[in-house]
């Protein structure tokens, strides 16, 4: 045991060299041929955690390890297999590929599923041999298990399709094989869906209907109304199948579900009123070919393939801040998209598994599908305030700005409440003294900006020991001067009043006091809401490059991750079509990002990052429909 403890000491340090593993590697390799259990998973187990780090200090212990593959404690024989699946080259995946097959009918799902994200991280590992690695997965997909299992393989084919651009096809197949008798009514959903996004932009769109319409024959109501979903997406974008898909939906006009005969109604409607408008040939007069995709103007596409401008979730929410609003409800303005509020996008931070991924993680087409749970409307303390009335209708509010340690006496954080032409600086103040309570309390700020000056202030009229109390600042903007960032320097003003800690009785005398707390600043970025545009490429062509502003700039990061990150917190725009998301950080990485700008304005970047020796480089595009606005947002980069 304490060799054992030694060796395992030795691979764990921090930062150390593959050669410097090699003393331990040694010892665990001895114990894989114990005839003890116990030794051999104690060796195996930290021999797999090393092959993660350090794969090429693991290989000599490849010929042992693949004995343990066939050991009959099924824990160390899992971890033979997925120590292989990292440590093994290019040539011996065919090789581990038979013995894995074998070995799968013999073990539970929650050692299948560990085996599922190996070959996973094989094929992203080796992309030459997807073939063989997704026929494996797809195999294993048809076999007997339960739910979680099947939804670990669906999910790292359709992160393999999403990784790798090769795989759609090959996986759509091997997706579309599965529904054919999968019981799980939510996968099969989930597929198809997705064959619905994919399956239209492949070479061979037509295969894929057979397999969708069979759902709408032989399953139950859930898959039928995505079954018919799926159908109408292929029907608004492959022009040529829109007849044939069109005799398929109207099949389904009678169905005894409501939710599938409304899609269907809805679809067929669609589809014949764009084949009356645009009825697709072949051939145009001359002969040619004609492009099998929808026109510019295409009312099935848009009606079927464009996105609402936002989800039933943000609508309800708007539409809950709209009511809040004074004076909403007795406004004769007309209630449509644009004038509710603006919704952010809120960025939720996938949750990892460490044995697999989530289906509605980060690699799933449907992941952001699900909203969080609704937060608080940060501008309902603005509408409580008569005095603030007459500013109308907050434009976005700013995350809480910590201008304090979360330590110290008095916390404070400010929230920034962007108008139309003012802006309200929400100061959060805790009192975390128990001896006092806080009178008074206001912020004076020392303003250093051509754009926004102080035009009044509301105290906090008292604020108790463990109580949090806001104070607030109304700033004008000259809306005549373009947006650039200002600075403020920020000091608390209050009354201190001695209390009794226990009966919180007044005691002692009250003093004025002045509580410096940190710089705050209002950058460009703070005017712009993060929104999804909806198709990104679509609203890219649609804004034009009148107005379009071009920059090129010298990063110092380290890396391609860490420049994306800080390029989308120097905008404050929402990363659109995954692209927050370095796939190949050693090949250049393009960036979409989009939002509206304070008045309603939208706008877009498109940003090319590429790691240099020296750093990042970046190159910017901004549009807009207003050249200003552009130029603005361009200058966000500092």
């Amino acid at each position: 045991m304490v060799i054992y403890e030694a060796a395992r000491a030795i691979c764990n340090l921090p930062g150390v060299e593959p050669q410097d593993l090699a003393p331990g590697v040694t010892v665990l390799q001895l114990f894989l041929t114990s005839p003890r259990s116990t030794v051999k998973y104690a060796a195996m187990k930290t021999l797999s955690e090393v092959a993660m780090i350090a794969p090429m200090a693991v290989v000599k212990c490849n010929e042992d390890i693949e004995i343990l593959i066939s050991d009959s404690n099924r824990s160390i024989a899992t971890l033979a297999i997925t120590t292989l699946l990292k440590t093994g080259s290019e040539s011996s995946v065919d090789r581990l590929m038979k013995q894995i097959s074998s070995f799968m009918n013999d073990i539970q799902d929650e050692f299948k599923i560990i085996i599922v994200k190996a070959v996973k991280d094989l094929v992203i590992k080796y992309p030459g041999k997807q073939r063989i690695l997704i026929g494996f997965l797809s195999n294993i997909l048809r076999e007997e298990g339960g739910f979680e299992f099947k939804k670990s393989i669906v999910n790292a084919i359709m992160f393999l399709m999403d990784t790798i651009p090769e795989t759609k096809e090959n996986g759509l197949i091997q997706l579309c094989e599965f529904i054919e008798d999968s019981d799980f009514t939510a996968l099969s959903t989930i597929i198809l869906h997705m064959i619905g996004n994919l399956g239209p932009d492949t070479p061979n769109p037509a295969r894929y209907i057979r397999f969708i319409y069979n759902r709408v024959i032989l399953e139950n109501s859930q898959v039928r109304a995505a079954a018919v979903t799926a159908l109408a997406k292929f029907g608004a974008k492959v022009p040529s199948l829109r007849e044939s898909i069109l005799t398929l939906l109207q099949r389904s006009l009678a169905d005894e579900d409501d939710e599938v005969r409304d899609r269907s109604n809805i679809a067929v409607d669609v589809l014949k009123r764009a084949i009356s408008e645009n009825d697709y040939k072949a051939l145009d007069e001359n002969g040619d070919p004609v492009p099998d995709v929808p026109t510019s103007s295409d009312s099935a596409a848009f009606l079927l393939l464009e996105p609402l401008p936002m989800s039933f979730s943000q609508l309800e929410r708007s539409l809950k801040q709209y009511s809040n609003a004074p004076g909403a409800l007795e406004s004769a303005e007309p209630l449509n998209y644009n004038t509710l509020p603006i919704e952010e996008v809120v960025e939720v931070a996938p949750v990892q598994d460490t044995n697999s991924t989530n289906i509605m993680g980060a690699s799933s087409p449907l992941a952001g599908a699900f909203a969080a749970p609704a937060a608080a409307d940060p501008a309902a303390d603005i509408y409580a305030i008569p005095e603030l009335a007459h500013l109308g209708r907050v434009f976005r509010s700013s995350p809480p700005v910590e201008q304090t340690e979360s330590e110290t006496e008095y916390v404070v954080k400010c929230v920034k409440h962007i108008f139309e032409a003012h802006v309200v600086l929400q100061f959060k103040v805790q009192n975390t003294v128990d001896s006092q309570r806080l009178d008074n309390v206001t912020m004076a700020l020392e303003v250093d900006s051509e754009i926004l000056t102080v035009s009044g202030e509301i105290a906090c009229e008292s604020i108790p020991y463990g109580e949090t109390g806001s104070c607030f600042t109304v700033l004008d903007r000259d809306v005549e001067v373009g947006i650039a960032p200002s600075a403020f320097n920020c000091e608390l003003h209050f009354t201190a009043v001695g209390v009794d800690p226990m009966s919180g009785e007044e005691e002692g005398d009250s003093y004025e006091e002045e509580y410096a707390v940190e710089d705050l600043e209002i950058a460009t970025s703070d005017f712009i809401a993060k929104v999804n545009l909806g198709n990104f490429r679509n609203s890219w062509e649609q804004v034009g490059n009148e107005c379009e502003v071009l920059e090129k700039f010298a990063l110092s990061f380290k890396s391609t991750e860490e420049a994306v990150e800080n390029v989308i917190n120097y905008f404050g725009m929402s990363a659109c079509d995954g692209t927050a998301t370095v796939k190949n950080p050693s090949k250049p990485h393009m960036l979409h990002l989009s939002g509206v700008f304070v008045g309603s304005k939208p706008v877009m970047v498109r940003a090319q990052l590429g790691k240099t020796a020296d750093g990042v480089v970046l190159k910017v595009a901004v549009r807009s429909e207003d050249a200003d606005v552009s130029r603005q947002v361009a200058d966000c980069i500092r």
